[in-house]
């Protein structure tokens, strides 16, 4: 059976049925959640940066025109609250760069992704792409995993796309590099 589309819930939420809203969150609570990860790095911070950025949706659903998709129009709020809040609670701290690196001969040649079991696979490339600075690991999450288009990332992140093709670039080789480095 077909869902309804997102439309039907939002036009329920605008004529006063608040219930409605709670279908809209269940659809999308586990991508928003997973953004605000990805820029907090703290669970807990991340659950109340997704909650927030959904009460922030429901005040201002009466704005939501239907030029984007809602998940888009959603993640985008999801993201500015998180970042916000990232703001906020930075201190004026330096950073500590633990970069190991090793060097593999020519030899190295068998991908050692292939060999593994499917669950092995998604916990390395968890690990690794956590390992990403937070707005590379967002790109690729919202990229490869949510399958967001270029244009529908630069909605949510206001990056333009140059920036985000080159931020993605970058990202993937850091990413193979840390599979790597891992496996």
């Amino acid at each position: 059976m077909k869902q309804p589309d997102d439309q039907v819930y939002i036009d329920k939420v605008k004529q006063g049925d608040s219930a409605s809203f709670a279908f809209l969150v269940d659809r999308y609570k586990h991508m928003a959640y997973t953004i605000a990860l990805r820029i907090m790095r703290n669970a807990e911070d991340a659950e109340d940066a997704a909650q927030e950025g959904f009460v922030k949706a429901y005040q201002q659903l009466h704005r939501f025109e239907g030029k984007s998709k809602f998940s888009t129009w959603l993640y985008t709020i999801v993201y500015r609250v998180a970042v916000s809040k990232l703001e906020q609670q930075r201190v004026a701290t330096v950073p500590i760069q633990e970069e190991l690196t090793e060097t593999y001969s020519n030899s190295y040649q068998t991908n050692q992704l292939e060999s593994l079991q499917v669950s092995d696979q998604q916990k390395y490339i968890k690990d690794a792409i956590e390992r990403l600075p937070a707005t590379e690991g967002l790109l690729i999450t919202l990229y490869y995993l949510d399958e967001k288009s270029i244009r529908e990332i630069e909605e949510i992140t206001g990056l333009s796309e140059s920036n985000i093709k080159v931020k993605l670039f970058r990202a993937r080789k850091v990413l193979e590099e840390q599979l790597r480095f891992l496996l």
